[in-house]
């Protein structure tokens, strides 16, 4: 039979412990149509979080069709987009503010 205290402990270890793992985070710097870093690599198979900053004097706007992502974000400010599983590939994004220029690419291996 089961005590009190010992029900209380197992529920606050319970709550305590972790239920998924935190997710891979990668950073990308807008910069005035500048993209750093233009490439990102990333494990195939596993979402992951793309952070987001904009150390520029205008607006930028991360987007990738291919991921059906859209951010946008005003000077100094950042976010963030979940991606999530991908195939194997490149996966092209672009500051929709800056282009032709400000293009990049994931890649999932």
């Amino acid at each position: 039979m089961w005590t009190l205290p010992a029900v209380v402990f197992v529920i606050a270890t319970a709550a305590a412990s972790p239920t998924k793992a935190e997710l891979p985070a990668y950073e990308l710097e807008l910069k005035d149509g500048l993209l750093i870093p233009e490439t990102i690599v990333v494990n195939a198979g596993q979402r992951f979080k793309l952070n987001i900053r904009n150390t520029g004097k205008g607006p930028v706007e991360f987007e990738s069709t291919r991921l059906r992502q859209e951010k946008v974000l005003g000077p100094g400010a950042h976010s963030f987009v979940v991606i999530p599983p991908l195939t194997p590939g490149e996966y092209e994004f672009f500051d929709e503010f800056h282009l032709p220029d400000a293009t990049g690419r994931i890649i999932a291996k």
